[in-house]
Formats: structure tokens, C-alpha cells, sequence
């Protein structure tokens, strides 16, 4: 076995190693997800663009659950790998893809069959309705690979093998993009093209990234004596009890956002689409705060199984270096280059409303990335040492936040106050979970015996 860095090199070179492929794969998937909408609202019209825009929401939700749950799972993974029990941890990886699968077979039919009612009660405009349920209903026929491959991803990173799923993002965004391309331009066929691409590719990226994994474990030693087991219904209660939080808190922006869709989309579908084209470039920017929380999370969870609990400390104090340094980045891209990066997805000239909506929504919000960062980071010590029940409070109050002032103040003020909510929530979510941390009381947990 290679030495395992994450428990022996220099934490802060180590974090930032580990994080960078996992923020190149994250941004790639930001892409492919982003790439229906550039080629929708470039080519097809406005129309379209707030209608995939209208079904975004909704889908990643589904999208969070899956990186969530994946990640929740993990935990359980990365804390044997830590150990040295790698009977355990393979039993442990098995046991969290067997689970999910049955999750996302249930979630896809209730996506399929609901999604009408739920984008009428979201208020969806009459102009973009029929698209948009197209567009999820093609979607989900194609959510258990996108589970799959979020688990097998995360599965991954338990194992320190972040630079894998980032080869296959690469592969299925180009392939997603050029599939876009082909069945809008080619056949013409609108949003139901780049759902169809979508699904396509997320297929390909799940059944090659299973294979690989198969062989990723094989080869780890089976201590001698004992039967491999594929399921444990034991590590399936440790697992979810991990995961549930972590979904909650990977769906809270998500969750937020389709909570609030009712109010974006009662200013009208050009609002909608200005919307959606400036909650794309947010999606992107929070990628390496997002990324850097996850990698402390797998870095928390590998050396608390080891038992070195200074080591989490220095790695919380140099992901907040890193945050930092990252939120200077994004700042100084937006504000030379926010109007260009809104003109992406919507004409300047022709957009009108829509235009100026994106533009001001990412004037806004490039001044409190860090606020995201640092609650990332600090909610990855907590879900990296299972300590779940106060990360899952305030992640349901940063949630509150958001839904209570978009719906009490849009009213009065206007789209200004959803921009609010959003940074107000990542703040008193950084301010409880940062201060719990301070008591220690996570590095008392104890997830594996």
C-alpha cells in the first residue's frame, strides 16, 4: 500500500492536493450541468432558458441528495481506511452503493410521475410549463446513474483517490457538451435534446467509474479468515445516521432555491431567466469553497480513525487560508468580468430584463463567497468526526433563513431580498457551527470500535 498522506504529509500542501482535483471535477460538473443552459438560452431562446432554468432547481435537489448521501456514507469508509481495516472499509463502500441504488430507483419515480404537480405548485409560468416538465421527465428516467456515480465519487475521495472522479467528469462534460450540440443544432430538438445528453452521458460516466472502483478495492487486503461481505445492515444504520445530515446540508442551497422559486418566478419568466443564468455563475463560484469543505471532511474523518485530532485542527486552520485566497479570486474575476460572464448566457442587447437581473444578482453576491467557504470547512470537521445532530440544526436554520426573507421581504423590496437571504444564512450557519467547534465536543465522537 502507498503511504496515506492524508495522515502523515504536511497538512496544508496535503489539503490543497487532495481538494484541487475534486475542485477541477466539481467545476467540470458545473459545466455539464451549465453547458443545457448557455446552449438553450443562446440558441433556442429565453423561453427555454427559464424553462431549464425553472426545472434546475428542482433537479438539484436530487443532485445534492445523491453528493450528500455519497459523502455521508463515506465517512464510515474514510474512518476505516484511517483504522487500517480495509475488510471493513470495502464491506462499508459496498454497503452505501447497494443502499443508494434502491433510493434512486424510488426517487426517480416519484420525480417522474410528480414533477407536473410540483412545478404547478411552484407556479411555474404557463409559457415555459410544458418544457419544463419535459425536461425532468426525460431527466429522471436517468437519476439512478446520476446516484450512482455521486456515490461512486464520493466513494473515491473516501479512498483518497480524488483525481479519478475528475478524469471521468472530464469525459462525460465533453460528451454532455457535444450532445447538447448535436441533438439542438443538429436535430433540433430544443430541451428535450439536452436532457436527453445529459442522461446519456451521466450513463456512460456511472458504469465505467462501478468498474474502476471494483478494481480500486481489490486492491486492499482481505485479512486472512475472513469472507468478504457485500452488505452489512450494521454499517447501513452507522451510515445513514451520517448521511442524512450530509444531505441536508449539501441539498440546503438547493432546498432554498426550489423553496424560493415560487417567489422568483411570480416576477415573471424574464426574471426567471436572469435568475437562473446568475444562480449558475454562484453555482460555480461556491465549487472550490464546497470542494475544500468536503476535503476536510475526508481529511477529519482519516485521522480521527487514526486517532490524531491536533492534525484535524491545523487542517481546519489551512482550509480557511485556502478559502480565503479563493474568495479573493472569485471577486476579482466577477467584478472585471461579471457583465461578459451573464452575456454568456443571455444577449446583452436582446435580454433586456433579463440581462440586467443576472447582472445585478452577481454584482451582489461576489463580495460573501468566503461566508460559504468558511461554514463549508467548518461543517466538514463536524461531518468528517460524525458528530451530526448540531451540523444538522444549523444547516436547517441557514435553510429557514433564506426561505423566511425571500418570502416576507421579495414582496416589499424585491429580488434584492432573496440575494439577502443567501449570505445572511451562510453567516449564522458559520457563526453556530464554528462555535460548537470551539468546545471539542466533536473530537469526543466515536463512529468505528
Amino acid at each position: 500500500m502507498k503511504q496515506n498522506r492524508m495522515l502523515d504529509g504536511a497538512v496544508g500542501s496535503t489539503l490543497f492536493f487532495f481538494a484541487l482535483p475534486m475542485i477541477v471535477g466539481n467545476l467540470f460538473q458545473q459545466f455539464y450541468n451549465m453547458a443545457d443552459t448557455m446552449i438553450v438560452g443562446r440558441f433556442v431562446g429565453e423561453d427555454a432558458l427559464a424553462a431549464v432554468g425553472a426545472s434546475y432547481s428542482f433537479t438539484n435537489v436530487f443532485i445534492m441528495i445523491a453528493i450528500g448521501g455519497g459523502m455521508g456514507a463515506s465517512v464510515l469508509t474514510s474512518q476505516y481506511l484511517g483504522a487500517g481495516e480495509y475488510g471493513r472499509m470495502r464491506t462499508s463502500a459496498y454497503t452505501a452503493l447497494i443502499n443508494f441504488l434502491v433510493v434512486s430507483i424510488a426517487l426517480a419515480c416519484f420525480g417522474f410521475f410528480m414533477n407536473p404537480q410540483i412545478m404547478r405548485a411552484l407556479k411555474t409560468p404557463e409559457n415555459i410549463f410544458d418544457d419544463a416538465v419535459l425536461y425532468l421527465q426525460i431527466y429522471f428516467t436517468g437519476l439512478p446513474f446520476l446516484f450512482m456515480y455521486n456515490v461512486l465519487s464520493a466513494t473515491f475521495n473516501a479512498l483518497g483517490k480524488s483525481r479519478i472522479p475528475l478524469y471521468f467528469l472530464i469525459f462525460s462534460s465533453v460528451l454532455n457538451i457535444i450532445l447538447d450540440l448535436w441533438m439542438v443544432l443538429g436535430w433540433h430538438m430544443g430541451v428535450a435534446g439536452v436532457a436527453i445528453a445529459t442522461v446519456a452521458a451521466q450513463g456512460l460516466s456511472a458504469v465505467a467509474s462501478f468498474f474502476v472502483l471494483l478494481w480500486e478495492l481489490k486492491q486492499y487486503p482481505q485479512p486472512e479468515g475472513t469472507p468478504l461481505r457485500l452488505y452489512d445492515r450494521e454499517m447501513l444504520f452507522q451510515g445513514t445516521r451520517i448521511a442524512i445530515p450530509s444531505i441536508i446540508q449539501q441539498s440546503i442551497v438547493s432546498i432554498g432555491m426550489l423553496l424560493v422559486q415560487s417567489v422568483v418566478n411570480g416576477f415573471g419568466s424574464s426574471v426567471l431567466a436572469g435568475y437562473s443564468a446568475g444562480s449558475r455563475v454562484e453555482s460555480i463560484c461556491i465549487v472550490p469553497m464546497i470542494a475544500t469543505g468536503n476535503a476536510v471532511s475526508t481529511f477529519t474523518a482519516q485521522n480521527l480513525g487514526a486517532k490524531q485530532t491536533q492534525r484535524v485542527r491545523q487542517g481546519l486552520k489551512s482550509s480557511f487560508l485556502m478559502i480565503l485566497c479563493f474568495g479573493a479570486g472569485i471577486w476579482l474575476i466577477l467584478n472585471q468580468f461579471h457583465g461578459q460572464i451573464i452575456a454568456a448566457f443571455i444577449d446583452a442587447e436582446g435580454g433586456g430584463v433579463a440581462y440586467e437581473t443576472g447582472n445585478a444578482f452577481v454584482s451582489f453576491i461576489k463580495w460573501f463567497f468566503v461566508l460559504i467557504g468558511f461554514k463549508a470547512a467548518t461543517d466538514g470537521v463536524l461531518r468528517g468526526s460524525g458528530d451530526v445532530n448540531v451540523y444538522m440544526a444549523v444547516n436547517l436554520v441557514n435553510l429557514g433563513i433564506r426561505v423566511l426573507v425571500a418570502n416576507l421581504c421579495a414582496p416589499v423590496w424585491g429580488m434584492e431580498a432573496v440575494w439577502a437571504a443567501i449570505p445572511l444564512g451562510w453567516a449564522v450557519n458559520f457563526l453556530i457551527s464554528y462555535s460548537w467547534y470551539r468546545t471539542g465536543r466533536w473530537s469526543r465522537k466515536q463512529i468505528i470500535t
